[in-house]
């Protein structure tokens, strides 16, 4: 039986590529996170805003933005709407008063519980495939691979700047 037959298709020329399987893989698991619901009404991203800023008191936006890979002005936006909802507090920075500093309020800490509670069970398949081990080695994978590429992204500008 063909794996068309199946329902299976073959990744033909991307068989051994990476970033379709990163985006096929993310995309399945905000579908099941949306679908799980959580704090009422939050922006898309407010679960990685609340738990960097939680674990990160006093984070920038602009190492926030960068750490969640949010475009900073989507990210200002996200931050607003957090701010108009009292789950986190920006105030300006007291070593450079140009940026602000985040901090997460009692509130904020509440609904970063509601939502990760409501985000676990879309992770619940993949931690049944994989034995604790396996979960620790691709965590680890993926930040390997996300660091490499931040150093291409920094490696890129330098470059840009000494042109």
């Amino acid at each position: 039986m063909t794996a068309l037959r199946r329902g299976e298709m073959n990744w033909g020329v991307l068989a051994r590529s990476i970033g379709p399987r990163v985006r096929l893989l993310r995309n399945v698991l905000a579908a099941r996170t949306e679908a799980a619901g959580g704090a009422d009404d939050l922006p898309t991203g407010a679960l990685t805003v609340l738990a960097l800023v939680s674990a990160n008191p006093g984070t920038s936006q602009t190492l926030l933005a960068r750490r969640a890979g949010i475009n900073k002005s989507a990210l200002v936006g996200i931050v607003d709407q957090l701010e108009q909802r009292a789950l986190v507090a920006r105030d300006r920075s007291a070593v450079d008063r140009r940026r602000n500093s985040l901090s997460i309020t009692r509130a904020g800490e509440a609904a970063l519980h509601d939502l990760h509670a409501a985000a676990l069970p879309a992770e619940a398949p993949i931690r049944a495939a994989l034995n604790p081990g396996e979960q620790a080695l691709l965590v680890s994978l993926l930040d390997r691979a996300l660091a490499s590429m931040e150093g291409q992204a920094a490696q890129g500008q330098e470059l840009g700047r000494a042109a």
